[in-house]
């Protein structure tokens, strides 16, 4: 049985409140290789999302975090947003309270923390009656990033900001183009990925073996760099395809799992385009592809039977060259 989430409670608010939201992403392609240089390609998920509600108070205190959702109350591991919140400024004085209700899985790849982060940096800027650009608050949310896991790309700071499809290359985000009508059906895995252990693994394996890296990050580079192309000309094949050649690449680096090949090959026995794991890695999502919005329930049910836990349909559509 799935615990009550624990909202804000009212009685706690004062006349000086702020509100902010944020959504969930999917790596389509480019995960790990982003890190070394390469392009990646991101979707957003806007049916999973992190809400933050800022309190103040004239009580002595320092500013704290508290994340409610599926999983019940759990401490953010708040250095990052502290320092983030230090970084915007004006939150001294006085005991600040940040709570943050999350529908995102943890360790899933769906950004759940870039989410919470966004979420709250919002929330206090709204507190503070602050004006802050979208590039101010990628910037504070990749604090806190920074901090969460080590080095962050960047990706998920500016993907789960974006109402649509990004392109990510050297700390930079695009709209991608989209010219054709398709469904991305998501399924977990119900295995938490492990990020930090899979860059781990990832930098361990190019150090083994020289000039694997430049041979994977030129590889994933071409693969994504002719998926924004598919995605833009409407050729829904091609792109599904170099899903699935991605996936070969992921496992071979030791990324992928047992549960997560098995889905995969679910899913493109049900008919889809492609399907990859998304993400860093070691359990978490993976990702597959129609271009048929009936088949989406379909490919859900092949991956639940397959041992997904849970499963969300993203459609996505437009014109050649709208970039919506």
């Amino acid at each position: 049985m799935t615990p009550p989430r624990v909202l804000p409670d009212p009685a706690v608010a004062t006349a000086s409140s702020g509100v902010g939201s944020a959504h969930a992403k999917a790596i389509l392609l480019g995960e790990h290789a982003v890190l070394y240089g390469s392009p990646a390609l991101a979707l957003p998920v806007p049916g999973l999302t992190a809400t933050a509600r800022a309190t103040r108070s004239a009580d002595p205190g320092d500013v704290t975090f508290l994340v409610t959702g599926p999983a019940g109350p759990a401490p953010y591991p708040g250095d990052g947003l502290r320092q983030a919140a230090a970084a915007l400024g004006g939150v001294d004085g006085g005991r600040t309270r940040v709570l943050i209700d999350s529908a995102i899985p943890v360790g899933r790849g769906l950004g759940s923390s870039a989410a919470c982060a966004r979420a709250a940096v919002l929330a206090l800027a709204d507190l503070l009656g602050r004006e802050v650009t979208p590039a101010r608050v990628y910037d504070l949310v990749q604090t806190a990033e920074h901090v969460a896991h080590g080095r962050a790309s960047g990706i998920d700071a500016a993907a789960t900001g974006s109402p649509v499809p990004i392109v990510f290359h050297d700390g930079v985000a695009r709209p991608a183009d989209i010219g054709f009508r398709g469904v991305f059906v998501i399924a977990d895995s119900g295995t938490e990925g492990r990020t930090k252990a899979a860059v781990d693994l990832v930098r361990a394996g190019f150090e083994r073996r020289p000039g694997a890296r430049e041979a994977f990050v030129a590889a994933v580079s071409e693969l994504t760099r002719d998926a924004v192309r598919d995605l833009a000309s409407g050729d829904a094949a091609g792109l599904g395809a170099r899903l699935t050649r991605c996936h070969g690449l992921l496992r071979d680096l030791g990324l992928s799992t047992e549960p997560i090949d098995g889905m995969v090959e679910a899913a493109l026995d049900a008919g889809g385009l492609g399907a990859k794991l998304s993400g860093g890695g070691l359990g978490g999502c993976l990702v597959a592809l129609t271009d048929e919005p009936d088949r989406a329930h379909e490919l859900a049910t092949a991956l639940l039977a397959a041992g997904a836990v849970r499963t969300w349909a993203v459609p996505v559509s437009g014109g050649a060259g709208d970039g919506r």
